[in-house]
């Protein structure tokens, strides 16, 4: 689990050719103009459209518990889609 938000982008690739799995997923943390915590999301196939999901929380705790659980699903991707996701 991160002790700080992430405000710059984190980007992870999963591929794996022999299973047909190529995968992109990003995060993104920032402050809006009303100093509310947004956090951006964005996923899908490599070179497909993919999409986006865009949440904002009052407390950067809130933001962190959200972003800490996001990434705990990315580590467990071995055991859903048969590869981890790496720094891409």
């Amino acid at each position: 689990m991160p002790d700080m938000l992430p405000y710059a982008a984190i980007e992870l690739v999963a591929r794996n050719p022999a299973r047909g799995v190529y995968r992109r997923w990003r995060l993104q943390a920032a402050r809006d103009l009303f100093g509310r915590v947004t956090v951006e999301t964005a996923w899908g196939r490599i070179g497909a459209p993919g999409r986006t999901l865009v949440r904002s929380f009052a407390a950067e705790d809130e933001a962190l518990r959200y972003v800490s659980a996001l990434l705990r699903r990315r580590a467990g991707a071995p055991h859903r889609i048969g590869v981890g996701y790496r720094a891409g």
